[in-house]
């Protein structure tokens, strides 16, 4: 730690202050930025009442586009969380060349704007795309039906995974894995045994992330879907089309549907991890 470093926190130490002081910007900034806009939301969605909301979320234009954004958040997910660990495994545990490369890459879709990922992927898998034109010839269309929603969805969400699992994985080291084998574990027992136990919370928070990044999805769907009701509208087009035709009350609900889950999935997985490590603590105690 650099000596400026050490005089600033013997400062915040010293100062009760200067403490509160900290925690007041940040309660600021969080409430400016995420807790007074929330609230208006939830206040807005629920101004007509509990009926009018209920039926706006229950309509079978939102049901369905409710059901297609989670079936699409679920193959994501899966596809992403099996790839995000195959991927982190390779970055940490091999050498190759282009590695330096591969592991910038893979955090393209946090650089590209998902509009610009939709446009790519429709120039890739489109009806003249370079292999879309051979896909539909064969009978498959990718952009503007479901697997260019799944396509699109995985592509913003590929870094989630791996970033999460790579600094665990790195810090975990070969050390454990090295004893099990040597102890007569094999590969896969080695790795459901000891590797993933270790690396689970760094990718149950990756996962969350994906989902929860799914659900909001907006910008590539909105190009490679077409928003074709009842085929190709995912909750946030849905969320979309209400405010365009000026009927905004669908829209704030389903917005507040989308949020909610959101928030209940991130508090939960903390809340999940904090009482599971106090578990295991008072166990080992």
């Amino acid at each position: 730690m650099s000596a400026s470093s050490t005089r600033f926190a013997r400062a915040t130490d010293a100062s009760p202050r200067v403490k509160w002081l900290l925690i007041g910007a940040v309660w600021l900034w969080f409430a400016i930025l995420i807790l007074f806009p929330a609230i208006a939301l939830a206040r807005t969605a629920i101004s007509g009442g509990l009926n009018s909301f209920w039926h706006a979320v229950s309509s079978p234009e939102a049901q369905r586009a409710f059901g297609l954004t989670l079936w699409v958040t679920f193959v994501a997910t899966i596809a992403n969380t099996l790839f995000g660990l195959g991927f982190s495994f390779v970055l940490v545990r091999q050498k190759f060349w282009g590695k330096t490369l591969a592991d910038g890459i893979v955090d393209l879709p946090f650089a590209v704007s998902p509009i610009i990922a939709g446009l790519m992927l429709v120039l890739v898998y489109g009806p003249k795309g370079w292999i879309g034109k051979w896909i539909e010839a064969g009978g498959l269309r990718v952009v503007y039906s479901w697997p260019g929603l799944v396509l699109a969805t995985t592509f913003v969400t590929v870094p989630f995974v791996v970033r999460e699992v790579v600094p665990v994985l790195r810090e975990f080291g070969l050390d454990q894995e090295e004893v099990a084998r040597t102890l007569g574990a094999g590969r896969w027992k080695t790795f459901w045994r000891v590797t993933l136990p270790s690396i689970r919370w760094g990718l149950a928070y990756g996962v969350t992330l994906t989902v929860a990044r799914s659900l909001g999805e907006f910008g590539a769907l909105l190009v490679v879907s077409g928003n074709i009701l009842g085929r190709t509208q995912t909750a946030t087009l849905f969320i979309h089309d209400g405010i365009e035709s000026f009927h905004p009350e669908s829209a704030y609900a389903a917005s507040v549907v989308l949020a909610g889950i959101s928030i209940v999935l991130l508090i939960g997985m903390e809340t999940l991890r904090k009482y599971v490590e106090a578990r295991e603590h008072s166990v080992q105690e």
